[in-house]
């Protein structure tokens, strides 16, 4: 008795071991990428219809491992607008970010550079790296892990930092070149257009966490969502790159909503 008992209790053992492992793997698979560096600007912004150029004031980043779903590492830090310094009533009701956040911010010359450095340090430690033209993914030596951007549309990097840094004159990392727009992904994979990224999430029973129209908030959200259509099975693909978006670069200067 005392035996079968001892066999059926190291039954269950192994079950559950075989359980857990199992879960582990089947986690988020197929992926192109090993790493995604999931991007959502804040900007200055008004409520009446001008001309002004729209300038950074909060830069976040989060990686997401895409075969565990989780975020590995964050950047983040606010930007000063140099063109018109004071934030208007509307984006800091929007955003939440005060005047006094992005006076004490950094201007985004010195937050490219940060970033920049932020990016190489990933790929020291982790061995993260992005992918040109002349390399296709088979080609990726095992010890290095490919990484992509996206964004939840091409506003962020396609029209806002594209259009900033040509005003300014500034350098843009290479990487930040192309990317996942996950906004056209999600439209394609469940054959449905969301009202936003709160929207795409609830229609997937996911609570947004945090405050709307945060930059960190609002990156952290598209890395959830990103990885719950991983797991549905969604490949993700990079969709956009500065040769496609360019003839569209003015159809749509305004940041779509969150």
């Amino acid at each position: 008795m005392s035996t079968r008992k001892l066999a059926k209790k190291l039954g269950l053992l192994r079950q559950r071991s075989q359980s857990t492992s199992g879960v582990k793997k089947s986690v988020i698979s197929n992926q192109i990428f090993s790493y995604l560096v999931v991007i959502d600007f804040e900007s200055t912004c008004w409520r009446e219809k001008n001309n002004y150029g729209q300038e950074i004031i909060e830069f976040p980043a989060v990686l997401l491992n895409t075969s565990s779903g989780e975020v590995e590492s964050e950047f983040h830090t606010y930007v000063q607008p140099q063109e018109h310094p004071v934030l208007s009533n509307f984006c800091t009701e929007l955003t939440g970010i005060t005047q006094v956040q992005v006076e004490a911010g950094i201007p985004l010359q010195i937050c490219l550079s940060r970033f920049n450095r932020w990016v190489q340090n990933l790929q020291l430690e982790k061995g993260v790296m992005f992918p040109n033209k002349q390399q296709t993914c088979s080609a990726v030596p095992p010890s290095q892990k490919m990484c992509t951007f996206l964004t939840w549309s091409d506003w962020d990097l396609g029209v806002c930092l594209q259009y900033e840094c040509k005003r300014k004159q500034l350098l843009k990392p290479d990487v930040l070149s192309s990317w996942i727009d996950l906004r056209s992904t999600y439209r394609l994979f469940y054959s449905r257009k969301p009202k936003g990224l709160n929207g795409a999430l609830q229609d997937l029973g996911i609570q947004f966490s945090g405050r709307e129209h945060s930059g960190l908030d609002d990156a952290r959200n598209t890395a959830r969502l990103a990885a719950r259509m991983m797991r549905d099975g969604c490949v993700l693909k990079i969709t956009r790159s500065l040769e496609t978006v360019s003839g569209h670069l003015t159809t749509s200067l305004k940041k779509p909503d969150s």
